[in-house]
């Protein structure tokens, strides 16, 4: 593991990001930050990005705040630096061009710097850090309003805990993968049914091919699935719906907190 200062901030706390929750957390928290500059502070933002001021650069912090400061004066910076000098071209575009130039610039940081964290990652880890940052909308989609709420609860652990929409409309990519066994139910019930929980200290392999029931916290409703297929080192199970639709589904993000019912194993 590593330590780095957190750039632009006054406290220079440290983090050291470990795995790829952590890594994903750090990323979370500095979007987050970026998305308050640019929308319900963005007044204070604007303001803050005088053209008259040396290269300024917008930074998300590890604490979700965020702040324009200067550069990092290290060369190699300890991180990724942000787009510099975006106070320059504030008053030569019309606001809201100049607004969604910086947000892809800041989703472009994002990436890196999450990535950056990743670098020792495998690709089993790369894979799964994508798949979690790909499940929330970029800074630019939030700014312009096409982030979509999709349908597949969060819950309490915020905009991560999304399942099954990825896959709901289009079927799920034309992978090729074994047949489901026939579903026990093909509608979701408030209660689980009989079976059991699964517990985090079990072989996920053994999934493979069962009958299950997934929470959806946002619906407060267990929804009948089937796995297909599981990936141990990704810790990805391949699901599949009674209505067609499939899901990568990330196994850490429904087993601790007891949202997986097997329903009926595997033969």
């Amino acid at each position: 593991s590593y330590s780095v200062p957190i750039p632009g901030h006054s406290s220079m706390e440290a983090l050291t990001p470990r795995n790829v929750d952590e890594v994903f957390h750090d990323y979370e928290q500095r979007r987050k930050g970026l998305i308050t500059a640019l929308t319900s502070e963005v007044d204070r933002f604007y303001a803050e990005c005088d053209p008259d001021k040396e290269n300024l650069c917008l930074y998300g912090n590890h604490d979700g705040s965020w702040e324009v400061a200067l550069p990092a004066e290290e060369v190699p910076p300890e991180l990724p630096e942000p787009a510099l000098g975006i106070n320059f071209a504030r008053d030569g575009m019309q606001k809201k061009d100049w607004l969604s130039l910086v947000a892809v610039h800041s989703d472009a940081w994002l990436m890196a710097v999450a990535f950056y964290f990743g670098a020792k990652f495998d690709k089993y880890e790369r894979d799964r850090l994508f798949k979690l940052v790909n499940g929330l909308p970029t800074v630019y989609e939030v700014l312009s309003g096409k982030a979509t709420k999709k349908k597949g609860g969060t819950s309490g652990g915020g905009e991560s805990r999304k399942r099954k929409a990825e896959g709901a409309a289009g079927g799920g990519g034309g992978e090729s993968l074994p047949p489901p066994p026939s579903f026990h139910s093909s509608e979701p019930v408030s209660k689980p049914s009989d079976g059991r929980i699964f517990a985090p200290k079990e072989n996920i392999m053994t999934l493979q091919g069962c009958q299950v029931e997934l929470f959806w916290p946002d619906d407060e409703l267990w929804y009948p699935a089937a796995i297909v297929q599981v990936n141990q080192r990704g810790r990805i199970a391949d699901v599949v719906y009674p209505d067609g639709s499939k899901e990568k589904l990330e196994l850490d993000d429904v087993i601790p907190d007891g949202h997986l019912n097997v329903v009926k194993s595997s033969a």
